[in-house]
């Protein structure tokens, strides 16, 4: 099973989630559902807007358990 660690990296950089929903220019609360929700399925297009946003590369945001 596939988990997003969105909420883990974007809190080890300090960044909030209404900070990620500016600079990913992705709504507040698709970014609400992740940090929420680690197992819910999201579109590769707002994965990698994220993870631009972050400065990590899209795979570090994908953990398999």
């Amino acid at each position: 099973m596939l988990r997003l660690r969105v909420r883990e990296v974007a809190q080890a950089k300090g960044i909030s989630m209404s900070k990620l929903s500016r600079l990913a220019d992705v709504n507040y609360k698709t970014i609400q559902t992740i940090w929420r929700d680690p197992y819910r399925g999201l579109n590769t297009t707002t994965l990698e807007r994220i993870a631009k946003a972050l400065g990590v590369p899209t795979a570090e945001l994908i953990e398999d358990e």
